[in-house]
């Protein structure tokens, strides 16, 4: 079979890197992809959002499967562009995309179906959300509507935090059009956990849980970021969680979506924040989580093309999909700056000289340029160590990373452990 991946980051490297081990694929590519991808496939310069040459690509290369990696092209419709093409895709159509590109959708969703998630209300006015912010007890969370790159989100512990926040989205449009509306919801007090999960319609199989890391800094402190590094599985949160999670929140909001008439196809990832009510519901992606991605599925023992076939023709509740014991942590080198403003084209150093035990590089924003591999985004590399358990996986994924140099190079020290408390 020859599959083609759409995406450029540590994500696509990761699911690239798992549908190596099927026998029956015979060519992958990758588009546009980066310097770690085209160790692995064929990189295509072809942009996400460049639907047409895209589609014109898989029909001139006789491409059996396109795996949509990232949010933003399935917000804007790839999947039903290539289902118009008769060519098969795994990915949600963008009426079910809609889950995660639209916070106002997914929150308005949850309420009609009474899912557990945190109380909210939402804006289109700047002078009514601010009028109604002025009122909520701190800590408040203020959210963009639209997909802004996992930053769109602010905590707020004072007020003069909370009307920063509000008038950077709304008026100064950080965030561009995804701020035109808001969502003010009630801070949720817990600790996270991240599901993903593969879904065709009703039939949901959930995969091993994460926990990502949104803060740039140690001790959650800083601006969130895309993700600073995750680890799976989580032994310090009991199995009754896990699965109240899946039957009482995942479920029911894959069921809901039939209902509307957006039956979601793909993966479906809970953003969950575990409170001393039970498990709530954060946000929904509509794709594999980056870097979830880079902890999960190297745990995956079933092949994952057989995963994504069987959802296509609708017999995913018919295959049994299992995954490793062992541990797996990744922890995110990122460029100076980031979140913010960061530099372009630095050369990483030390890349063929990790030889950790069980360890993986996926790079998420690298370059290839003049034969060396340079920086080429925020997060630049996602380091990930295996292991029997979280301590030997996360001492394997930091001796990695510590092998591995750029200028302004950063990262958190502190990634999984909680787990280890």
């Amino acid at each position: 079979m020859n599959i083609l991946v759409i995406g450029r980051g540590g994500r696509e490297h990761a699911i690239i890197w798992a549908l190596k081990k099927s026998e029956r694929i015979q060519q992958i590519y990758c588009a546009p992809g980066n310097a770690g991808t085209a160790q692995l496939a064929e990189n295509v310069d072809i942009g996400e959002l460049e639907f047409a040459r895209l589609v014109k690509f898989a029909q001139d290369k006789a491409i059996d499967l396109v795996v949509v990696g990232p949010d933003d092209p399935l917000a804007a419709g790839i999947v039903d562009e290539f289902e118009a093409a008769s060519i098969p895709v795994y990915g949600p159509r963008k009426n079910a995309a809609e889950i995660e590109g639209s916070k106002i959708f997914m929150k308005d969703l949850l309420r009609k179906y009474n899912i557990p998630t945190a109380k909210y209300e939402t804006f289109t006015d700047y002078a009514d959300a601010s009028a109604y912010l002025k009122q909520q007890p701190l800590p408040i969370v203020i959210k963009a509507d639209g997909l802004a790159a996992g930053k769109g989100v602010a905590v707020c512990f004072t007020r003069e935090e909370a009307d920063k926040a509000l008038e950077e989205t709304m008026v100064d449009k950080s965030f561009g059009a995804a701020g035109d509306k808001v969502v003010i919801e009630e801070f949720l007090e817990g600790q996270e956990m991240s599901i993903l999960a593969f879904v065709d319609g009703e039939t949901v199989r959930a995969m091993s849980p994460a926990q990502d890391h949104k803060q740039i800094f140690d001790n959650d402190k800083g601006p969130n970021t895309g993700g600073m590094g995750t680890y799976s599985p989580l032994p310090h949160i009991a199995q009754s969680i896990i699965d109240d999670s899946i039957e009482n929140i995942i479920k029911p909001t894959a069921r809901a979506m039939v209902s509307e008439g957006r039956p979601f196809r793909g993966v479906l990832f809970a953003g969950l924040m575990i409170t001393k009510d039970g498990p709530k519901t954060i946000e929904f992606n509509a794709r594999f989580g980056d870097p979830e991605t880079q902890v999960v599925l190297p745990r995956l023992e079933t092949d994952l093309l057989d995963i994504f076939l069987a959802s296509i023709d609708g017999s995913l509740k018919d295959i049994e999909i299992n995954w490793s014991n062992e541990a797996a942590v990744c922890v995110v080198l990122a460029s100076e700056g980031y979140p913010g403003a960061y530099p372009k084209g630095t050369p990483i150093e030390g890349l063929d000289s990790v030889n950790t035990p069980g360890a993986l590089v996926f790079h998420a924003g690298t370059a290839m340029k003049d034969g060396q591999i340079v920086t080429n985004g925020g997060r630049v590399l996602g380091i990930v160590g295996r292991g029997a358990g979280i301590a030997e996986a996360r001492a394997h994924a930091y001796e990695a990373a510590a092998g591995i140099t750029f200028q302004g190079k950063q990262n958190r020290t502190d990634i999984a452990a909680k787990a280890l408390r």
